[in-house]
């Protein structure tokens, strides 16, 4: 018993000497603390990371890094001033900015720096393309960010895109949508079925996305790729802007004088969420926001200029709940008989006209003065 008693009293005075973790990964570590007699425990084994390893990694990086630098610029892309992780505005080798001469190649290089690509927003040149670096396999780069983000490397030449023909024009035409505007806009038409819209997404010019409709308004959109607002790049400097709740609405708001607006991707939910936000990571059907979050925490005033009917109000209120109400303002649609009201944006052109829909636009209430109960 009283040996018992000194092995115990030896046990609970002991401590484990201090440990210096050099280099880790946190990966390999499931439980790292104290145990009830001051022993530390850790689990699994696999803790540290020899630093000939990390120096290889490293090395591989640089190599992988030159040879990829060296494949731009074969191709005649400037990358110097390039920055990984972000996008580049740089002036395209193949058709050298157009017309204006401005800087009109939209450049990605992954952080990693294990790939690249590229795409000239231009819209008579339209120039795209990838590299890989020699250490990277597809699933390292660009296959791999599809997978992480739902991101597509699209073209128009892979959509089968072609310019508006003389039949689409004349029916957006109708709707008071110009030529100039749908060629800003890049509205396009599929090859094979020229009866069919192509609302082409982009983002820093290049292209990333489309919503397809026909005339009788059935909608689809390509599978497999970021979901952004419509418009996004008539954003990226604004302060105030518009959000619309379909890209003929957008098209209709620039014809009254404010190309700051952009539309929703996927239209109106039938009504409004009783519980609380979800995490963003869970906020699917509004994850457009979020992927657009850079852009939108800079602006000071939301004008919402949804659909006056009850999912268009539903939308408005579901907006405001994500970016803030405190600079949510709302349209009021002007009266279209004792017992309605127009619909949107493009009905308040077509059959009013651009100044009255500017009006409308300018005339917007605070979205919580307009909602109190």
């Amino acid at each position: 018993m009283l040996l018992g008693s000194r092995i115990f009293l030896a046990l609970t005075r002991f401590r484990a000497p201090p440990i210096t973790l050099c280099t880790f990964s946190s990966k390999f570590i499931s439980r790292f603390s104290p145990n009830n007699h001051g022993f530390l425990s850790i689990t699994p084994t696999r803790l540290f990371i020899p630093a000939a390893s990390l120096k290889r990694d490293e090395n591989k990086e640089v190599d992988g890094y030159a040879e990829l630098k060296e494949k731009v610029e074969n191709l005649g892309i400037c990358c110097s001033s390039v920055t990984p992780g972000e996008y580049t505005r740089l002036m395209c080798p193949k058709c050298k900015g157009g017309r204006p001469m401005e800087r009109s190649l939209s450049f990605h290089m992954s952080w990693k720096r294990n790939y690249a690509l590229w795409r000239c927003f231009n819209f008579e040149c339209g120039w795209a393309g990838q590299v890989l670096a020699h250490n990277s396999t597809a699933s390292d780069g660009v296959h791999q960010l599809g997978k992480m983000n739902s991101r597509r490397i699209l073209t128009e030449e892979s959509l089968k895109l072609e310019p508006l023909g003389d039949m689409l024009v004349a029916y957006f035409a109708k709707r008071m949508i110009s030529k100039d505007t749908l060629k800003r806009n890049h509205v396009m038409q599929m090859a094979d079925d020229q009866i069919i819209i192509a609302f082409t997404y982009r983002r820093n010019g290049m292209l990333i996305g489309c919503k397809y409709r026909t005339l009788e308004k059935r909608f689809w959109q390509e599978k497999g790729t970021d979901k952004v607002l419509y418009g996004l790049d008539d954003i990226r400097e604004a302060d105030k802007i518009i959000i619309v709740e379909g890209e003929i609405d957008k098209l209709s708001v620039e014809e009254a004088g404010f190309p700051n607006c952009v539309s929703v991707p996927n239209g109106a939910p039938q009504n409004i969420a009783s519980k609380e936000l979800l995490p963003l990571e869970e906020d699917t059907r509004f994850s457009y926001l979020w992927n657009c979050k850079e852009c939108l925490d800079k602006v000071s005033r939301i004008v919402l200029a949804t659909d006056s009917d009850l999912p268009g109000q539903a939308l408005a209120e579901e907006l405001a709940r994500r970016l803030g109400k405190e600079r949510c303002w709302q349209v009021c649609w002007p009266k279209k008989d004792e017992l309605s009201s127009y619909k949107d944006a493009n009905e308040v052109l077509v059959n009013l006209g651009s100044e009255a829909l500017k009006e409308v636009i300018e005339c917007a209430v605070p979205y919580e003065r307009k909602n109190l109960n």
